[in-house]
């Protein structure tokens, strides 16, 4: 309809972003939209050879306070929020001198970078924009007279409108900005209030704010009939929101999901003292092992089950080679994901045009503070993210049998391992290797004997003679409520143990182990992962 059509005469821009903004400006100047602008932003456009009048001009008042105070002026927000077709509202603008502003285009100043970057405590104040969200919520409130534009990625589309309008925009256009205005600034205000309950240490603020930046929306969700989309949030933690994906398909939701998954297991390796590779199927390892090379660990990690490796996601801590790269291409797999690659291996894994190859540039720090959220029926659950390390907890034999430097290393190992397996969660392992995980029962019992059978399937696979679980050790993400799940893997032939502690029937597990000849540490520490 016509009316829903609004030329616009005069455009405000204020950026601290400027991509795209002189092509930008001198489009709108042909046009025959009049600039108006503020400090550096003005400045820029002048110097590119384009008339724009200084905010100063349109309000009759200086900039003042280190650029503090510029645009919280009633000529600027009556400008933006007058109601064109409103007697009082034209009155109030005649009577006052107020002009209109008929598009916005206003990005914030970089808190977010400027927190990432780890700056101090006062840049981070200082880089909090007042009058620009102050701005562009005004506008957007207006969005049936004003344009507002938040980010350089919508020039082009502002640009189409005004052209196919004849220098106009439409009230759909108006609508989808202001949309996306009110969600930029509710996501700015998110991110400056999650850094000051960080700076104060409140774990549990009175409201707590989320807010991200689209990805990329995807073509269904965790099932085909869930629609879906990735979201970045302002954190810099390497992994797959952080990588670049060098080659293949659109990651999935449920690849995001997996590959995340296996990338912060792997992190828990040091890459300095070994290479280490995970295999994660559907959120959990089933295969995880460190060895002298990559190859090495990948080939320790396929053993342990060769058959949940299918489809798969595979990480690694190193840079990954030719020789890895050839092996594991040989296996169907869904993503490889990596800090970096050597050219060799790019061009290998090429050859399979559907694998996706990503690459982090770096392992996320597993010690690192920070959140860790699940929605629920009206609301959502907020913690700290598990960062406990096992080198850093002290073991506390409770046998009468210590674990030998073998035991004590692939005890360490397992329960490392654990901290990313859906409780309740069971890991053999042996020579620094995976041989066998029970993953997400109901029952801890139940747990045990899986990953005792997925052992003994694994040894079949690889024409083994035993169960790999023989001379292994286990590790139990929380405490055995009762001996059973222990004795389930003392008779699959494990010879150690690594869990929490703290069942009240600790004593009778402890007995139950010295009876069967196992050694047994606690950790204190439970790893739960629901």
């Amino acid at each position: 309809m016509p009316n829903e059509l609004r030329r616009v005469e005069r455009a405000l821009l204020s950026v601290s972003d400027k991509t795209g903004l002189i092509d930008f400006a001198r489009a709108l100047h042909k046009l025959g939209i009049a600039l108006v602008s503020t400090g550096g932003t003005a400045k820029a456009i002048a110097e590119a050879g384009l008339p724009v009048s200084d905010v100063s001009d349109l309000t009759g008042f200086p900039e003042m306070m280190d650029g503090r105070v510029k645009t919280l002026h009633p000529k600027v927000h009556g400008g933006l929020l007058a109601i064109r077709s409103h007697p009082e509202h034209q009155a109030s603008m005649i009577g006052h001198g107020i002009q209109p502003i008929d598009l916005l285009v206003v990005n914030l100043y970089p808190f977010e970078a400027t927190v990432a970057a780890g700056k101090a405590y006062d840049d981070c104040i200082e880089n909090i924009d007042i009058g620009g969200p102050a701005m562009i919520r005004a506008a957007a409130k207006n969005h049936h007279d004003v344009a507002v534009v938040v980010e350089a990625a919508d020039y082009p589309s502002v640009l189409a409108d005004l052209e196919a309008q004849k220098g106009a925009t439409t009230l759909t256009l108006r609508r989808k900005l202001a949309q996306k205005a009110y969600a930029r600034t509710a996501a700015y205000d998110a991110a400056i209030s999650n850094w000051f309950a960080n700076e104060l240490g409140d774990t549990g603020p009175a409201f707590r704010a989320l807010g991200g930046a689209l990805a990329e929306t995807m073509r269904y969700g965790e099932n085909p009939h869930q629609w879906a989309a990735f979201y970045r949030t302002p954190e810099n933690r390497p992994g797959v929101s952080t990588a670049r994906q060098v080659q293949g398909k659109q990651l999935s939701y449920n690849n995001i999901n997996d590959t995340d998954a296996a990338f912060e297991c792997v992190a828990e390796f040091d890459p300095a003292a070994s290479a280490a590779c995970v295999i994660v199927k559907h959120a959990n390892p089933c295969g995880v092992a460190a060895g002298g090379s990559l190859i090495e660990a990948y080939e320790l990690a396929l053993r342990c089950d060769p058959v949940s490796a299918f489809g798969g996601i595979v990480a690694l801590n190193r840079r990954l080679d030719a020789e890895a790269a050839k092996k594991i291409v040989e296996v169907f797999t869904e993503v490889i994901i990596a800090p970096d690659a050597d050219e060799e291996a790019i061009a290998l894994i090429a050859a399979k045009k559907n694998l996706r190859l990503l690459l982090t540039g770096g392992l996320p720090d597993v010690r690192a503070p920070g959140l860790s959220l699940r929605t629920v029926a009206g609301g959502f659950l907020a913690q700290s993210r598990d960062n406990a390390v096992v080198d850093d907890m002290e073991l506390k034999v409770v046998t009468k049998r210590q674990p030998s430097e073998r035991e004590l290393a692939d005890l360490r190992f397992a329960f490392r391992v654990a901290k990313h397996v859906k409780s309740n969660a069971i890991v053999y392992a042996k020579d620094l290797a995976t041989v066998g995980i029970g993953a997400g029962q109901m029952s801890r019992v139940d747990s045990s004997r899986i990953a005792a059978w997925k052992a003994a399937e694994a040894a079949k696979a690889a024409g083994l003679p035993e169960s790999l679980a023989k001379g292994s050790v286990v590790a139990s993400d929380a405490f055995f409520p009762f001996a059973d799940g222990l004795l389930a893997a003392a008779e699959a032939g494990a010879t150690a143990v690594i869990q929490p502690g703290g069942s009240m029937r600790d004593d009778l597990v402890i007995q139950a182990a010295d009876e069967a000849g196992l050694a047994m540490v606690f950790t204190g520490h439970r790893h739960f992962r629901h």
